[in-house]
Parts: structure tokens; C-alpha cells; sequence
């Protein structure tokens, strides 16, 4: 596991090779063909317009609905092998997590903007353990305070990072179009919510 400290108390933990290649494999086609996956909608100035990427919400109670950007998502029961990934992150970040949440990108015309991850029910100062799954994508952190720089993580099939301290007080973050990308990408984010 890689660390980077960041500015301002932000810490980065990333491991490129945390599941081997067989299970990361198994897991992205199980994720692909078993996840309800939800297509959700923005309203912008009275416009609706799809969330470019498909998500999916899993966590302990039914009550723990997650609610950003104006777009609340379904909370479904944890399966198995989403528990047991859990387990294994757990492990490695000392963290308990009862909630994740999946985004599938279909190829590189899918993104998410730049954003913290803030929320009052993540609690303040929020570990967010991120997995991602398939095609290789750029993953910016990019400094409150200085808009123009940014750190560029490569996110490789089967890594691990971890986003912890003051990240989301003081960082944005954000997975860019990818132009000409026809591969997909499964990314799920493991956090703890609080009722």
C-alpha cells in the first residue's frame, strides 16, 4: 500500500494490485450481470438529463437511503460477494463500512464530475475505500485552494484506494471522459453512514 499525505491533513492510500487478476475479473463480470442498475436524472434550469454512468446502492438498513446532487438512491440488501469484499477491505483499512456505492461506467463517454464526497450523513472527515473494476481510468484530486493542479491516479483493474483524513474538507475529485474508450469500468465506494 502506497501513502500520500496530502495538504492541509488529506491522506491517499493505494494498493494498484489488492485483488488478483482472477478475482478482479470474476468480480467485474458477476457486478455487470447480477446489479440492478439504476440509469438516475439531473434537473438543471428545468432540463432533466441522464447521471452519465449507471449506479447502484447497497447497505445495512433500509432506512440508509443516500441522498446528493438532487438524486437519492434505492438501498438494496448486501450479496455475498459484496460482503466479502468488504471483509477484505476492512482488513487492510481499519475501517468498518455499512454502506457502498456502485458506479458503472459503460466506456469513456461515462464520467463524474468534480466533487467531495461530504455529505452530513458520511460523517466528518469521511474513510471512503474505493475498488475499481475493468478498464483503467484517470482519477483527479484536485486542491480546493488551487483549482489549476491536480494528483492523477491511474485507477488499475483490482486496486485499492483509500481516501481518508481531510480529503474530502479540502480536495475534489473526479473521473474525466475518456474519449474513444469503449471498455467499461465498475468502481464501488465503501463508506460508513450515519442514520
Amino acid at each position: 500500500m502506497e501513502r500520500k499525505e496530502l495538504d492541509k491533513g488529506g491522506i491517499i492510500d493505494y494498493d494498484p494490485t489488492f485483488l488478483p487478476k482472477e478475482m478482479a475479473d470474476q468480480l467485474l463480470t458477476f457486478l455487470k450481470a447480477n446489479v440492478p442498475w439504476e440509469q438516475k436524472f439531473y434537473t438543471f434550469g428545468g432540463r432533466t438529463v441522464p447521471q452519465p454512468r449507471l449506479t447502484a446502492w447497497y447497505a445495512d438498513h433500509p432506512e440508509m437511503e443516500y441522498s446528493y446532487s438532487g438524486i437519492t438512491q434505492t438501498v438494496r440488501p448486501w450479496t455475498p460477494e459484496l460482503l466479502d469484499l468488504k471483509k477484505k477491505i476492512e482488513v487492510v483499512a481499519g475501517v468498518e463500512y455499512n454502506s457502498v456505492l456502485l458506479n458503472y461506467y459503460r466506456d469513456g463517454k461515462d464520467s463524474v464530475g468534480r466533487h467531495s464526497d461530504d455529505e452530513k450523513e458520511l460523517g466528518e472527515n469521511p474513510n471512503i475505500a474505493s475498488i475499481s473494476l475493468g478498464a483503467v481510468r484517470s482519477f483527479k484530486l484536485i486542491p480546493k485552494n488551487n483549482p489549476h493542479t491536480f494528483l492523477d491516479y491511474q485507477l488499475a483493474h483490482g486496486s485499492l484506494l483509500i481516501m481518508s483524513g481531510t480529503t474530502q474538507t479540502h480536495w475534489w475529485h473526479e473521473v474525466s471522459k475518456a474519449p474513444g474508450l469503449a471498455e467499461s469500468r465498475i468502481n464501488l465506494t465503501f463508506r460508513k453512514f450515519y442514520l
